[in-house]
């Protein structure tokens, strides 16, 4: 299919999106009363440290992500063995996976082992669960691979594994979505499952960037007319995507949140310009990220291979969204 049909179709897709929230009426509109998020960024001068930032709570939702990883090279490795190391003391139960996660044609029982199970087996084998999206290197059967938790599905959503909800405060829902194929059922999935959702956090994840300042900028907007309407109609607090090999952090637009993180096993060094939408860039290094979130606030850190934090921060929601905290989330089913 061509770029243009392509861009064609997605125009549509977002023109009906328009349109659905135009019929639904106020219920399906963002709270125009609500305060907007503010993001507190630790300052250059105090980056480069390699221990944890995060606060650590005990009554907290954990997960690390990472992007354009399935190279099995020595340097995806060692980003693994570093998340392994701040696992230790950060106890995160799951990784958000955000595309590529196997490159180089039809995925083989051997580039599973090579490209994931291998460079990952220490977190496995501390019961450290993979939630996947596809990228557009990724083998479309890849939805059918056991520990990537996506049970058949190219777009899905869920909440914190049953053992974290037991101490958990905050709810959240993962919405997971296939940014290769931005057909009109999953955007009006999309639009619906947000508009059911009741948790107090509500976090996309998905391979394709909205916002980036680099070498896939241009490609970005499509997707941006496509879902940024949906987004913003529906209160999502953040967006997680990969794509670009290397990290940045946008500054906050209409009160989302959108991290790029697509270097935990490609690099393009030097990727990156300054831009007014883009508040943090690194593209020296492979990296990974962790986050915290507990109540009104979501702290983030992204970690070099070498174990340096190159951004690092919170995102805090307005404090009277935080009395909707402890609503449970509708996480019943998948697609």
């Amino acid at each position: 299919m061509t770029l243009a049909r392509l861009r064609s179709l997605w125009l549509l897709a977002l023109l009906l999106s328009v349109l659905c929230g135009a019929c639904r009426g106020p219920s399906g509109s963002p709270d125009a009363l609500r305060e907007a998020p503010h993001v507190q960024a630790l300052p250059a001068n105090q980056l480069g440290d390699e221990s944890l930032t995060l606060p650590n709570a005990l009554t907290s939702v954990k997960f690390a992500v990472i992007g354009d990883s399935g190279r099995g090279t020595a340097e995806q490795r060692e980003v693994a063995a570093q998340m392994s190391r701040f696992r230790d003391a950060f106890g995160f139960p799951f990784v958000l996976m955000l595309g590529d996660n196997i490159y180089e044609g039809p995925a083989t029982a051997e580039d599973y082992r090579l490209k994931f199970e291998a460079p990952y087996q220490e977190l496995l084998a501390k019961g450290v669960r993979f939630f996947a999206v596809l990228g557009n290197h990724d083998d479309p059967r890849q939805v059918s691979y056991g520990p990537f938790n996506m049970n058949g599905e190219r777009y899905y959503t869920f909440g914190p594994p049953e053992d974290v909800l037991t101490r958990v405060t905050t709810s959240i829902e993962f919405f997971a979505l296939d940014s290769s194929n931005l057909d009109q059922v999953q955007l009006a999935w999309l639009d619906e499952r947000l508009a059911r959702s009741r948790a107090a956090w509500k976090i996309v994840f998905l391979h394709h960037p909205l916002y980036t300042s680099g070498r896939y900028a241009r490609s970005a907007r499509v997707h941006r007319w496509a879902l940024e309407p949906i987004l913003i109609r529906h209160g999502v607090d953040a967006v997680f995507s990969g794509h670009e090999h290397i990290y940045q952090r946008a500054a906050l637009q209409q009160g989302i949140q959108y991290f790029v993180s697509g270097g935990a096993g490609s690099l393009r060094r030097g990727d990156g310009v300054r831009t007014p939408s883009i508040a943090r860039s690194y593209s020296d290094d492979y990296h990974f990220m962790l986050v915290e979130i507990e109540r009104d606030h979501l702290h983030f850190q992204a970690i070099s291979r070498t174990g340096r934090t190159v951004d690092a921060g919170t995102l805090t929601q307005p404090t009277d969204d935080a009395a909707d905290a402890t609503k449970p989330a509708d996480t019943g089913g998948r697609r």
